[in-house]
């Protein structure tokens, strides 16, 4: 099997469509992700800049952000595994009709999360920190930037659909745009600039609103300008049948529990890091935004492998679909490579734009460090799971080993680590890297095996 598997490698020659192709699709999702990190950390700055707190109280925050946002991820990956396949075989009807499901499903994911956090936003912050400081100015936040979720809900559906059939660059020129937007906002909302009165936090969450509701208005209006393959009536978004539906519902369940499943996963790390106090969420809210940046290549190859894999199965390629994923996984391991020496080199130089205390920096500094020595792993689960899986159509299989090495191994250890071990916070994190070196041997054996390719459209 390691033989074959030596053999498959071999398979990274040059392929003129290949990288055309990935290009096309990564480059633009690349694009978007970097302006996105980068703005996000000038944005983490800022709010760094009013002291640890206001630091903790929005990273606390954001992870109910965090919770919508996978779980939105997690709904419009699934509509996209069939949007990508249907694309391959050019059924234009089909997409309308998955595309309508995915506006639906993120539409009501947008209430469920919304309602409870204008009604408790204090109790939801409790759960991750007990300071009454950050409790106070996190639900603050909250009550305010949840307003935004049924913005960023719309948007992701047009955006994952968009890059579904292989339109990347739109989603990426919108997205840019409501960023900078957001980022000017912040910086006149939060200390008063440009004229604006200065809110602190409360600005941060006002830029935010107004920044995502500007880009779901921007995206949408391109979608219908151009009368694209997603630019359907609302008859046709809307023709949907049980049978379809039970057949769509059935993979969007599984990204989602798999998105869902990860992301309580993470949040029960962020509160064992918050547990151990407000410094450690802070260095882990730092570690966490640097460390963004150096990865938006990995995932915009996987997204691009989903699509182009999901395209060669719609199509009837198979043996095209699995040459691809080697190739994805082969490119991915030495770009993780080298993003790994990129990150361990400017670690220091980044963390020292932080207005944070002597500790708070050094915790960041040693978290940033383990998370470069064990990029190679990780980059290669991303591959695997968020492209080559997922746009393979094997997502119950992608589900249970997140399910199984994020709960049972990564927050065990984390447990462990902080509670009966007692130990910094650095070293629960390094804890953590057990999960990803489990995963790395299964995904890999899946890979070979080659039982990964579904072909889930063929009879629809």
């Amino acid at each position: 099997m390691i033989a074959s598997f030596a053999e498959k490698m071999q398979i990274l020659m040059i392929d003129k469509e290949f990288y055309k192709t990935m290009l096309k699709i990564s480059i633009p999702i690349i694009i978007q992700s970097f302006v996105a990190s980068s703005l996000n950390m000038i944005d983490t700055i800022m709010i760094g800049r009013l002291g640890e707190t206001p630091l903790a109280a929005v990273g606390i925050a954001n992870q109910y952000f965090f919770l919508f946002n996978l779980t939105v991820i997690g709904i419009c990956s699934g509509c996209g595994v069939f949007i990508s396949q249907f694309w391959g075989k050019k059924d234009i009807r089909n997409i309308r009709r998955t595309h309508g499901l995915s506006l639906l499903f993120v539409t009501m994911a947008a209430v469920l999360f919304t309602l409870p956090a204008l009604i408790i936003p204090d109790k939801i912050i409790t759960v991750f920190n007990i300071d009454s400081s950050v409790i106070e100015l996190g639900a603050k936040y909250l009550l305010i930037v949840v307003v935004s979720y049924i913005f960023t809900g719309i948007t992701f559906a047009y955006s994952f659909s968009l890059r579904s059939t292989e339109n990347a660059i739109p989603p990426m020129i919108v997205s840019t745009v409501a960023l900078l937007l957001n980022t000017v906002l912040n910086y006149g909302l939060i200390f008063g600039n440009l004229g604006l009165p200065q809110l602190g936090v409360a600005g941060a969450a006002i830029a935010t609103v107004i920044a995502r509701l500007a880009e779901s208005i921007f995206i949408v209006a391109y979608v219908y300008a151009k009368n694209g393959p997603l630019a359907g009536r609302l008859g046709e978004l809307v023709d949907i049948d049980s049978k379809f539906m039970g057949k769509v519902i059935h993979i969007i369940m599984n990204v989602v529990l798999n998105e869902a499943c990860w992301g309580f996963g993470f949040v029960a790390y962020s509160v064992v890091y918050g547990r151990i106090g407000t410094q450690a969420i802070a260095a882990v809210q730092i570690c966490n935004t640097i460390q963004n940046i150096f990865m938006v290549v990995i995932f915009g190859m996987a997204s691009a492998s989903a699509v182009m894999i999901g395209n060669c199965i719609g199509a009837g390629e198979e043996e095209k679909a699995r040459n691809n994923a080697y190739r994805f996984t082969a490119l991915g391991t030495a770009v993780g490579l080298i993003i790994a020496v990129l990150l361990a080199l400017a670690a220091p130089f980044i963390v020292s734009f932080f207005n944070v205390s002597g500790s708070v920096a050094r915790d960041s500094l040693w978290m940033l460090y383990i998370t470069a020595g064990s990029l190679i792993v990780r980059v290669f689960n991303i591959i695997m799971i968020v492209g080559v899986l997922r746009g393979g159509g094997d997502t119950k299989f992608s589900l249970l080993t997140e399910a199984f090495t994020m709960w049972f191994i990564g927050v065990t250890t984390a447990v462990i680590g902080a509670f009966l071990l007692r130990l910094p916070v650095y070293w629960v994190y390094a804890l953590v890297i057990l999960e990803e070196i489990v995963k790395f041997a299964i995904v890999l054996y899946r890979l070979i095996s080659n039982r990964w390719v579904k072909n889930i459209v063929h009879n629809i």
